[in-house]
This record gives structure tokens, sequence and C-alpha cells, in this order.
């Protein structure tokens, strides 16, 4: 923890901020002071401004109060977990759900303010999921990844289901980031099931022999299978240019999420009716999200 002065107040912050988490730690800490509590939360009984206080946390702040309701219930219906640090003020969990819920209570209102973003949206099909949406969405009980676990596994932090103007059923899978610096990084490198046969270097190599990476031959993942297969929107030639596998590091997730939209576009199963499968991802690194067009991918897009 460290202690920083800004404009005559003192701020309890993580040791590592970026100028651009600085500023929202500091915006969000300000609206919670004169909102909610000037009281800390704690973590590993150190104190942090971001945190809520538990009293707060057990109330389900900082969700926004008019979407609450809608939050707990649609739990009940499609179970997922909350995350770790819903109670912190920079909570992307949160942060998504309080930017997509209030929009969705209304499909109208949604289809005329989501439709300046996404312009095929004609109307929101409330008749699939929860009126139209999921939160933490994954492809259950198919699993087309093979990688959804009690406790891992690949999910978009919301999903919402549309026609477009043609009248085709489509769903949009979005990753929704607000201070964080990275997309989640490979969880197969830092395995320690991860064997000396597992080389993730060169790219080529992998593409040559898919065993090479812990996630195909030691998970059974069939992340190499999608994006190799005839439906994938990466360019293999352009991986192979790598000279180690390029889905490492920040752009692991955006693969893992891509390949989701992918397969659900591709399934034949009733469950999965879209005719499109459309992934957008919010933007904390330019740096890092350039890299994605690198792989030459044709189907994603982006909100910043």
């Amino acid at each position: 923890m460290k202690i920083y002065e800004i404009d005559g107040k003192r701020y309890r912050l993580p040791n590592d901020l970026t100028n651009f988490q600085l500023k929202m730690y500091v915006h969000l800490i300000n609206w919670k002071w004169a909102h909610l509590s000037q009281e800390p939360g704690f973590y590993k009984r150190i104190p942090y401004d971001a945190l809520l206080p538990d009293e707060l946390k057990s109330q389900s702040f900082p969700l926004y109060r008019p979407i609450k309701e809608k939050f707990l219930n649609h739990q009940q219906k499609f179970p997922f977990k909350s995350h770790k640090f819903l109670g912190h003020m920079a909570s992307s969990q949160a942060a998504c759900v309080n930017l997509f819920l209030p929009l969705l209570k209304d499909p109208n209102i949604a289809v005329m303010i989501l439709g300046k973003v996404k312009t095929d949206i004609k109307k929101i099909a409330t008749d699939f999921l929860d009126t139209g949406f999921r939160i933490e969405f994954w492809d259950e009980p198919d699993n087309l990844l093979n990688d959804h676990t009690n406790v891992s596994g690949t999910d978009a932090d919301i999903a919402i289901a549309y026609y477009d103007y043609q009248g085709n059923l489509n769903l949009w899978l979005i990753e929704h980031k607000l201070t964080e610096t990275e997309f989640t990084t490979c969880g197969g490198f830092k395995s320690p099931g991860r064997a000396s046969l597992h080389a993730c270097a060169p790219a080529s190599a992998i593409l040559d022999n898919r065993n090479l990476c812990y996630y195909h031959s030691g998970c059974n993942f069939r992340y190499w299978d999608i994006t190799l297969g005839d439906a994938s929107p990466f360019n293999a030639n352009r991986i192979r240019e790598y000279n180690e596998c390029p889905f490492m590091g920040g752009m692991n997730q955006l693969w893992r999420n891509q390949l989701l939209a992918t397969s659900l576009e591709s399934s034949t199963s009733l469950r999965w009716p879209y005719k499109k499968g459309i992934f957008f991802c919010g933007i904390p690194s330019w740096k890092q999200f350039l890299k994605t067009f690198n792989f030459g991918i044709s189907k994603i897009d982006w909100i910043q």
C-alpha cells in the first residue's frame, strides 16, 4: 500500500498504478467518500480507500441501486460467481453491470443507445437468455472450448442476444475492462502441470505440433483446433511469424473469447441458433490491442 497526496487529500492505494489507473481510482474514491462512506475496506488487514467496508459490500455496493434486484434475480436464474473484488470501486464486473443493465431494463431504450455502437441491432431478442442478456456468459452445457470447470473457463462478461435488420438472431459477447492494464495472461504457461515438452516458442512449432501447448495436450482444450479450423478468424501465417506464442501474454483472454464466439457461430446445436457470434472488447491498452490486428482477425470489433 502506498499513500498518495493529491489536491490536499491522502489516498491509500496499491503501490504501482499507471497514470490512467491513478486518475480513475481517485475519481471513484472521491465519489465513494461523497456518497457512500469515508471508511476504507481491508485486504490482508491493510486498508485501501478504493475498497468498500464489509457493511457496504454485504449490501452489494457498488452496484447501482435501481438494478440491484435485477442483478440478484438474474444470478438466481443463471448462477455465476460474483468477482472476488466486486466490492472494489474499480470492479470491472460492477462497472459492466452498472453500464448495461439499466439500458436492458427497457429493450427499446437499449436499442436506441447500443445501436449507436452496434449498428446492426434492430431489436433485443428478449425471448432468449434472460430477456435478451446473460452475465458471465458461457456455452453451458456444451462447453465447446472444453475448458469450463467449477473454478475456471472462458466466458464473456455479458452476452446480448439481438435481431439484426435482416431478421437474423445474433449473439454479442462483450468483455468489459475498467482499469486493468491487460486481458488475462496464459494460465497454461504458468501452470505447475506444464512439463518440459510444452514449448511456447517459436509459434511456428506449435502450429506444426499442437501438443507442444499445455492447453492442448495437458488439458485437452480445443483452442488450437478452433484457431486452425476452417471457421477460424485467425491468420495462421501471421501467427507463424512470432518468436513465441502470441497468446501467452495479455492477449490470451481476447483469443479465447474470440474462439468462443467463433464456436457458437459454427455450432449446429439448437441451443445456439445464432447466425453470428460477435465479440467486442473494452480497450485498456492500445499497445496490447493493436497486436490483435497482426493475427489477421476479421471478426473482432471494439468499444473504446
